[in-house]
């Protein structure tokens, strides 16, 4: 990713007149768009953590320049949501700050992750136009022309918005909006549901506790259900789902043992064995053991370590 950001740069600096400029900018989009991967593999959050916001302007920067590339939409709107996640929701929600700074932070997240969503329906209307619109008024028609290879843009789309609820502590006016998330995720699932090995799966199991109508039982069997596709899919290689299980469906449960064991093979995962999982992987991991370390204040009565 650095050297791709490096050589964008010179090429917009070298580049005079408008048509030579954006003709750069559509040049260097795909190969900055999908040099995710220097990141995905990095093996230091922190270092990560720091580096992102440069990398998310200089995408809006170009964005400005080709306002509907749909590459730089894609990685505007998946680059937001998980700097969001990873470097300002889940740090806040970890810290032993007062609670007005955490809900500072909260507020800030979800202002990201609306603005992930919104780059993410622009690159949908991007690649289908008039798709906006049309979702405006009938978001299972609107998605109805959507393909196999939208299910990335379509994923970070329901994921930005999804998670921009759950940090609204219930605002009526974003949980109004949890349809929009169910239609996408749910043309996801229709589509690819493997995509990305488990991913989807993982992000339904966090989806389930902010419907509203369904029973505790029911919540916790698809819950459960998710879980179990999740892990078949990445074959256990990703500690997302173990923690969001455990923080989720355990939780709610007050299902100490059962989260323990969540924990402990979130904390076993190999991060090593699949390097495009490292980070995500290392992120998920510190999260296991921020969770274990409060399994106090979680539980009314925690289960005791194994022997």
């Amino acid at each position: 990713m650095p050297r791709r950001l490096i050589a964008v740069c010179c090429l917009l600096t070298a580049a005079s007149g408008c048509s030579i400029k954006r003709m750069a900018v559509n040049q260097v989009a795909s190969a900055l768009a999908s040099g995710g991967s220097t990141y995905e593999e990095d093996d230091d959050p922190d270092l990560v953590g720091a580096a992102l916001p440069f990398g998310l302007k200089l995408m809006e920067s170009l964005l400005a320049e080709a306002p509907r590339n749909p590459d730089l939409l894609m990685a505007a709107s998946s680059g937001f949501t998980e700097y969001a996640y990873a470097f300002v929701e889940q740090p806040a929600a970890m810290s032993g700050e007062s609670l007005d700074r955490r809900d500072a932070e909260r507020a800030r997240a979800r202002r990201l992750y609306l603005r992930a969503h919104a780059y993410g329906m622009r690159g949908l209307d991007a690649l289908h136009p008039g798709f906006a619109a049309r979702a405006d008024q009938d978001i299972a028609a609107a998605l109805a022309v959507t393909r196999k290879r939208d299910v990335p843009l379509l994923y970070w789309t329901a994921a930005s918005l999804g998670l921009g609820i759950s940090s609204s502590k219930g605002d009526p006016e974003m949980v109004g909006r949890l349809p929009i998330v169910e239609a996408l995720i749910g043309r996801v699932v229709e589509l690819d549901e493997t995509w990305s090995g488990g991913a989807v799966p993982e992000f339904l199991i966090s989806l389930e506790s902010s419907r509203p109508g369904l029973s505790k039982a029911e919540m916790l069997k698809r819950m459960k259900e998710h879980f179990d596709r999740a892990i078949e899919l990445s074959k256990g290689a990703r500690a997302g789902g173990y923690v969001s299980y455990a923080e989720n469906a355990c939780v709610a449960a007050q299902d100490a043992s059962g989260f323990r064991s969540a924990i402990d093979r979130a904390l076993a995962v190999d991060t090593e064995a699949k390097s495009e999982n490292r980070l995500a992987n290392l992120i998920a991991q510190r999260r296991a053991r921020w969770l274990l370390a409060h399994i106090d204040d979680l539980f009314l009565e925690a289960a005791p370590p194994p022997q």
